[in-house]
């Protein structure tokens, strides 16, 4: 078996399709590469106490324009270091506009120069025990203008014409090539487009011979076409590939122009050696300074062609496919999105059904072509030069989890807001599956091709801002990875860090990003997001996430009906709720794992659990699954009877996919159906709820199903969501998240004996690196209480030494009373001068006369005590919008940076006059916004010419601040 071979292979199913999974051997080599941070040995709680810098945050750093200088990368490096940062994806990219690049000289990519100053950042991050990664080429999808004829990306479009005869229509090539010309993100000035074929259809249509073919007029070389149209209604198809069709979005100097054919297996191959020889050729292997190469998400525009498309189609699926070409094709636009379903004729439910199998045909063979020639070629390289994979190995065009099971760092991706702009931490949506989540709907995907191939480190590109600009705060950070973490992230790679030199003009040179830089108020605490980011990780990289409950999402029915889309954006999407149903397990106890039908059939059965690789399920939903394989209902008929659950959501199989054969494996398809509903207990057809509540759904499923949950949580709350781990020493823990920004959440955990015999109960507080006992009562149940933006870690393990219970600080306590009346001091950081007032009456600034400021807010007051606290004293600073810093009588009380700001007071306080300040840094972006007109950078980002401007922000402290004692020491 080659190296490509030893990656990838595929394995023809039953009937006649075509199921693509990892071999066994790859995912053997892969479970025995799970640690990739590098950082393996060592007890947990020491990797947790001091987590090493593989644990830690990346971030991307964008290399604008190129306009780099060796000096200024090493500054920026040891900036991030003690930002608790613990490494970098090296990512050169176009130069933001309307930013003063201070005369910066832009080094090519490649070249001597360019590859002198990488080498100064390698070195420099060797030196300061950082990891570097480095992004493939630049921009999305990565390309150059030194790319040759067919090594530059094609796709295949059609134009229609609806006409209504008899009439004779007269055209042109060019307007019928202008018609079928895809409005995409970024178009090559020097594509080059083909009509191939033109064809006058009936509408509707009933067979492929009521067709015209009108090709032959082509051939004549006539620019004028004059056609007579019979009568009734009609449509003129024309059939178009254009090469070179789209050109790298955001490329740097010497990496952008056209995008590279990622479907020609030789193309790709010198694309990489190209990059590889010229960076070894000057300092070396790669692999003395790189962790991984990257590539980002596939985002080819619609990319389907390539020189021998229809060759391999036919060896591949038995059957010509270009007759019925255009009747499978949409009209598409930007990211190849389609922009009509509607664009051509109708069809008879016949000759419908025949084009969607041919549909799914046509999808199914790009998958693999790509699968094969780009991510298997990219694996054997980056393995050739003794480095890991590391990709969002996904876009149009790719199977959604047996991509990302071939790389050694799968990657997936979260914003802080989309096209929606919707309020993470604020709404938690059931009518639209995007709202109020930071992770895209890839992740689930990501991470559990992760899990079915053995592998730990799960990186995400997180936080991905184009609209809170200059509004992230540290606390919205936390709750976006902790949202992560429950879909399965292990590693954050904040999106990101722009190269910009310290002498920029404000606010520096800005790509993208959330404004993650030295300039930002917050910057000297984003140490301690940083490391409680670390102290998670560290624990997620080290266990497997346990899951018994297997997802079947309806990827194949959506191949089939209306083709591929653009993830993790899709404009369209089968059975949108499926994320809402895998949310629901992990509210309620349970954990899943998204399948393909490739997985389910080299998967293996064993006494009613259906295991591949380490992963084993004793129940199955399929999501709206109307078309499978026949090989795949066989399996599962053997999964159900030996005692394992198959629940279908809305629909039962009832077809086969694909066209040849069809009508034998419709048959296949319809016994399997017949002996499988021979076990009703085991295999069952569920309603979806109507209102797609499925937190309010899923529990009386769960215990008609008897789908046993790992740990029993009382009150179920839209906004709390746990994961269950297990280490290699047979220890586990939970980690529980709420995602609200403001509510609190009181619940009971009751966990099983199974897991907490013999066993000692531990919450690690990832905040301070330490481990507090705890105790369950008999019924195995502990009082969980989680605080806006909060998280617990609860471990269960055979440490039995003594330690310190865990008391969490109450929210509320005796003796209690509120402080009003503020000194207030307002440092503004954007201005630099100072402004006094005083606040009878806390509250948000956003309110106030100073809804513009940035900076610190400094409160202060005095208070009097007659006596000290007989117990614990405690602060409670309210609600309070930004970081919190406490002293009282001089004295550090510490930081505080999200949820409840509670600090205890024990030591500090004295009888008589106690002088309490407080300080509150503040978000930039209410000031920034008013900079329009004299701050072309600020006014894109927050004025946002041409949309709606960011919203103003609340900030500062707007209590109430109670002081009070705990009830008890």
């Amino acid at each position: 078996m080659n190296r490509r071979d030893f990656i990838v292979k595929s394995l023809y199913a039953a009937g006649g399709g075509v199921a693509v999974a990892l071999s066994s051997s790859a995912v053997a080599a892969a479970g025995q590469r799970m640690l990739l941070s590098g950082e393996k040995g060592g007890d947990s709680f020491t990797l947790f106490r001091n987590p090493p810098a593989g644990y830690r945050p990346f971030v991307r750093w964008w290399w604008n324009g190129n306009k780099v200088q060796p000096g200024e990368l090493i500054r920026e490096l040891r900036l991030l270091k003690d930002a608790g940062i613990g490494g970098v994806e090296i990512n050169p990219v176009k130069f933001p506009e309307h930013t003063d690049d201070l005369g910066a000289k832009a080094l090519t990519w490649l070249s001597d120069e360019w590859i002198d100053a990488l080498k100064a950042a390698l070195d420099e991050a060797k030196q300061l025990g950082m990891t570097c990664d480095l992004i493939v080429g630049s921009g999305w999808p990565f390309g150059g203008k030194f790319l040759k004829d067919e090594e530059r990306a094609q796709i295949m479009v059609i134009g229609v014409k609806k006409l209504e005869g008899p009439m004779l229509y007269e055209t042109s090539v060019f307007a019928l090539l202008k018609d079928a010309d895809p409005r995409i993100s970024a178009s090559y000035s020097g594509r080059l487009p083909h009509l191939l074929s033109l064809r006058l259809a009936p509408d509707p249509m009933g067979s492929l011979s009521e067709e015209t073919d009108l090709s032959g007029l082509l051939k004549e070389g006539r620019e004028v076409l004059q056609i007579r149209i019979p009568k009734g209604k009609h449509a003129l198809y024309s059939l178009v590939r254009i090469d070179a069709f789209g050109e790298v979005i955001n490329g740097a100097p010497g990496a952008d122009g056209p995008t590279l054919n990622h479907f020609d297996r030789e193309a790709v191959t010198k694309y990489l050696n190209h990059m590889s020889s010229a960076i070894e050729g000057r300092i070396g292997p790669l692999s003395g300074y790189l962790r991984a190469l990257f590539t980002d998400s596939m985002e080819l525009e619609g990319a389907n062609w390539t020189g021998d498309m229809a060759e391999a189609f036919a060896r591949r699926r038995g059957y010509d496919v270009m007759p019925y070409l255009p009747y499978l094709m949409f009209k598409t636009e930007g990211m190849g999105n389609v922009s009509d379903y509607n664009y051509g004729v109708g069809m008879s439910p016949e000759f419908r059904d025949m084009i969607e199998r041919m549909r799914f045909d046509m999808e199914t063979t790009k998958a693999e072509l790509l699968l094969e020639r780009f991510t298997g070629t990219y694996v054997e390289w980056c393995h050739g030069l003794n480095v890991k994979s590391r990709a969002q190995a996904y876009g149009r065009g790719f199977f959604p989890l047996e991509t990302s099971m071939a790389h050694d760092i799968p990657e997936g991706e979260s914003w802080t807001t989309n096209y929606l702009q919707h309020r993470i931490g604020e709404e938690m949506s059931n009518e639209d599956y995007r709202r109020g989540r930071s992770y895209t709907m890839v992740n689930k995907y990501v991470s559990s091709a992760a899990h079915l191939a053995g592998k730990r480190l799960v990186s995400a590109e997180e936080m991905t801002n184009t609209y809170r600009v200059f509004n992230m705060t540290l606390e919205f950070l936390k709750i976006g990875c902790d949202m992560n973490a429950i879909a399965g992230i292990t590693h954050s790679v904040f999106h990101g860090f722009n190269y910009s030199p310290a002498e920029a003009p404000f606010p520096g040179w800005i790509r993208y990003g959330a404004y993650y830089n030295e300039k930002n108020n917050w910057w000297p605490y984003f140490k301690y997001f940083n490391d409680y980011r670390a102290r998670v990780s560290s624990m997620l990289q080290n266990a497997d996430m346990y899951a018994d409950i297997a997802i079947l999402p309806p990827v194949n029915d959506m191949w089939t009906t209306i083709g591929m889309q653009n993830e993790p954006f899709p404009s369209a999407i089968t059975a949108p709720y499926t994320s809402l149903l895998w949310e629901a397990m992990h509210k309620t106890g349970n954990g899943a794992d998204y399948v393909s039908e490739s997985i389910l059939i080299h998967s293996t059965v064993e006494k009613g659990w259906l295991r591949y690789g380490g992963r084993k399920y004793s129940s199955l939903f399929l999501i709206e699954t109307e078309r499978m394989y026949p090989a795949t209902l066989a399996k599962l008929y053997d999964f159900v009877a030996s005692g394992g659950r198959v629940l279908c959501v809305e629909k039962y199989p009832a077809k086969s996919l694909g066209w040849k054969d069809h009508e034998r494996n419709d048959r296949e398809v319809g016994e399997w159906m017949q002996k499988l509903r021979a076990f009703p207990d085991r295999f069952a057809l569920l309603t979806k709820p109507e209102d797609n509540d499925f937190m309010a759904w899923y529990p009386a499923v769960q215990q008609k199903y008897r789908l046993t949950p790992f740990v029993a949580i009382e009150n179920p709350h839209p906004y709390v969501m746990a994961n269950r781990y297990i280490r290699d020493d047979g220890s586990e823990f939970f980690f529980f998240i709420n995602a609200h920004l403001h509510r609190e959440h009181q619940t009971i955990v009751r966990f099983p004996k199974q897991i907490t015999a013999r066993r000692y109960g531990w919450v690690w507080n990832p905040e301070d690196g330490k481990r507090y006992r705890i105790y369950l009562d008999k019924s195995g149940a502990f009082p969980l209480y989680l605080g806006p933006a909060d998280s617990r870690i609860i471990v269960f393990d055979g440490t039995a030494e003594p330690g310190e219970a865990w008391k969490p600080l109450p929210v509320s306590g005796a003796n209690s009373r509120t402080l009003d009346g503020w000194d207030v001091e307002l440092r503004h950081s954007g201005k630099d001068f100072t402004e006094k007032t005083h606040f009878f009456v806390l509250d948000d600034l956003k309110n106030t006369p100073y809804i513009d400021f940035t900076g610190t807010v400094v409160y202060a007051r005095k208070f009097y005590l007659d006596t000290l606290p007989a117990h614990t004293a405690v602060l409670n600073l309210g609600k309070v919008w930004g970081v919190a810093e406490v002293k009282v009588n001089g004295k550090e009380c510490g930081v505080s940076w999200y949820g409840n700001r509670l600090y205890n007071l024990s030591g500090k306080l004295k009888t008589g006059e106690n002088e309490l300040e407080v300080k509150v840094i503040t978000t930039m972006g209410n000031y920034v916004q008013t900079l329009k007109g004299e701050n072309k950078i600020a006014e894109k980002w927050t004025a946002r010419p041409g949309r709606a401007p960011q919203p103003k922000q609340s900030m500062g402290m707007a209590g109430p601040v109670t002081l009070y004692e705990t009830e008890g020491n």
